[in-house]
């Protein structure tokens, strides 16, 4: 019972992996805010129907957990969800920013109310959630951030600028949280979860290469990255901070962050015909092809 005593707010958790963290934290013995709004895949409609299915699942088991439908989105909805949870069972000690939404597009099509509404849910949505219990963590002296990111950012995706550019954000905010808040005993750290379910079930199975990786990405349910998250939001993370973690299937990968790779001088400083004649030769070597994340990850999941 890692989670013995605590209690965990979980965005988008009426179903995926945020419905198999909400459970899984609620095993572990922790009381579970189940925050969802019932939307469509890419942000439509509304209902409370899968946040209650969440809290039926908690409930049968045993475990305690409320529904809050505020929207991640809005500012004064992550204070209130935040108030909430601390209304209703007393403490609040680890917020997963999992809610997201998709809208792909090829980036020259891509219209600005797609690129606003998916960094308004992902990125606005970790900031304002995680600034909202920030202080109940400084004030308690303890707390955990588990972010949701993904390879889509961390190493690239066709036609997803909006939530690439989102997630490789919500590294940067996870990050930041973790240098400025660890003097208060609180940690952040992330996830990029590889699981099957609605915002992996649009990727295209046209030609044999895709549906063999589709294959493979059913085998990889969102349970499998529930038992990571539990951790890392329990005092035996307490000396893990600021990491990025993959879970995939039954594999857990420590992600690479920005390092110097290699560096070129020039005693008498660069034009831009040595940075072309020099810099750039002495460099190339070491540059990043144009992956996808299915390039990178070529290995059957364990």
């Amino acid at each position: 019972m890692l989670l013995e005593g605590k209690t965990a707010l979980v965005t988008g958790a009426g179903g995926g992996i945020g419905r198999a963290i909400a459970i899984a934290m609620a095993q572990a013995g922790a009381a579970v805010v189940i925050n969802d709004v019932g939307v469509s895949l890419s942000g439509e409609g509304g209902s409370a129907t899968p946040a209650e299915e969440t809290k039926a699942a908690i409930e049968a088991a045993g475990g305690r957990a409320a529904i809050d439908t505020h929207s991640v989105a809005e500012w004064e909805a992550a204070q209130a969800m935040v108030a909430a949870a601390k209304e209703t069972f007393g403490r609040l000690d680890i917020v997963v920013n999992n809610a997201g939404i998709l809208r792909d597009a090829i980036f020259h099509k891509m219209t600005p109310e797609q690129w606003l509404s998916v960094i308004g849910v992902h990125l606005n949505g970790a900031f304002f959630v995680s600034r909202a219990a920030a202080e109940l963590f400084k004030d308690q002296q303890s707390g955990a951030f588990v972010h949701m990111t993904s390879t889509s950012g961390l190493i690239g995706n066709v036609g997803q600028a909006n939530y690439s550019a989102a997630k490789m954000g919500v590294v940067g905010l996870s990050k930041s949280i973790a240098l400025d808040m660890q003097r208060f005993g609180v940690r952040s750290n992330c996830i990029a979860p590889f699981a099957w379910g609605r915002m992996t079930d649009n990727i295209p199975a046209t030609t044999p290469d895709q549906a063999a990786r589709v294959e493979k990405l059913k085998q990889m349910t969102p349970d499998k990255n529930a038992p990571l998250a539990v951790y890392l939001a329990s005092d035996a993370a307490a000396d893990v901070n600021g990491q990025v973690f993959t879970a995939r299937n039954n594999e857990i990968l420590l992600m690479g962050q920005s390092r110097p790779l290699r560096s070129v001088q020039r005693d008498a400083g660069w034009t831009p015909e040595s940075v072309r004649d020099h810099a750039i030769p002495g460099l190339a070597s070491a540059f990043y092809s144009l992956d996808r994340s299915q390039d990178v990850f070529t290995w059957d999941p364990a």
